[in-house]
C-alpha cells in the first residue's frame, strides 16, 4: 500500500508541475499579447486566442484576469519572444521557442543545456529550414464530415486535416494564413479547443531507443527551463 501511495503522490506532483508550467507559459503569452494589442479580447485577436488556450488547459478565470491586469501595469516585466536553433545528439534538429525578459540569461541557459546533454546550439537559420511554420487549430469533433470541412475551409488556407488522440479535429494552415483560418472558424461558429503557431518537421529522424533517450533528455532539460515555452524536434 505504501508503494502505491508513493507512486500516486509522484504522479500527482508531476501533474501539478506540468500544470504550473502551462500556466506560467500562458501568463507570458498573455503579457506579450496585451503589450502588442491591448487588454480587450474583442479587439485583440492574439489575446483572444491565448485566453482560449488557457481555458483548454483549465487555467482558472481569476488567474487569466490577474495575468491581464499584471500585463497592463506600468512596472510589469515585459517579455519578448526568441527562437533558438540547434542540434541534439545524433543529428536531431531542435527549435526552442522562448519568452524572456533577459535574452542574455536565456541564451546562456539554453547553451548550457545543449552543452551538458551532448547537443550544440546553432546560428539563426541553421535548423528552421527543416521545419514548416504553420498555424494549428484543434476543433471539437461533433461528427463533421472531414471531406466537406476540408472543401469549405480550403480557400481560408487549410493545408492539412486529421484527428488527434483525444478525437479532436486538427487543422493546419501556413503561418501566414493563421488569421484567415481563425476568422473563417469564427464566422462558421465552429468551436475551437485551442489554436497556436507551430513548427512541423519536413522529415523525421528515426533512432534506436537508447539514442532517442539521449535526445529526449536534452528536450526535457530545455522544457524545464523557466524561459522556454516550447521545444520542437524532428525525432520520429
Amino acid at each position: 500500500m505504501g508503494r502505491i501511495f508513493e507512486v500516486r503522490k509522484a504522479t500527482m506532483f508531476a501533474r501539478w508541475d506540468r500544470m504550473a508550467k502551462q500556466f506560467t507559459r500562458i501568463g507570458k503569452e498573455i503579457d506579450i499579447a496585451v503589450k502588442q494589442g491591448g487588454s480587450d479580447p474583442e479587439n485583440n485577436a492574439i489575446l483572444r486566442r491565448v485566453i482560449q488556450n488557457a481555458k483548454a488547459v483549465n487555467m482558472p478565470k481569476d488567474r487569466i484576469e490577474a495575468a491581464i491586469k499584471r500585463a497592463m501595469g506600468k512596472d510589469k516585466t515585459s517579455y519578448h519572444e526568441e527562437l533558438y536553433e540547434g542540434f541534439a545528439p545524433h543529428g536531431v534538429a531542435l527549435l526552442i521557442d522562448a519568452a524572456t525578459d533577459n535574452a542574455n540569461r536565456t541564451v546562456a541557459n539554453v547553451r548550457m543545456h545543449f552543452s551538458k546533454n551532448g547537443g550544440s546550439l546553432g546560428a539563426p537559420g541553421s535548423v528552421s529550414f527543416m521545419f514548416k511554420h504553420m498555424g494549428e487549430f484543434k476543433i471539437k469533433n461533433s461528427g463533421q464530415d472531414q471531406e466537406e470541412l476540408e472543401l469549405d475551409l480550403i480557400d481560408s488556407g487549410l493545408q492539412e486535416i486529421g484527428e488527434d488522440s483525444d478525437n479532436n479535429i486538427i487543422i493546419r494552415t501556413s503561418f501566414t494564413d493563421f488569421g484567415n483560418m481563425s476568422k473563417a472558424l469564427e464566422d462558421r461558429k465552429i468551436e475551437v479547443v485551442s489554436s497556436e503557431p507551430t513548427w512541423i518537421p519536413e522529415t523525421t529522424v528515426e533512432l534506436s531507443e537508447d539514442q532517442a533517450t539521449d535526445v529526449l533528455r536534452l528536450v526535457d532539460h530545455l522544457e524545464q527551463d523557466d524561459d522556454v515555452q516550447k521545444v520542437y524536434h524532428n525525432l520520429k
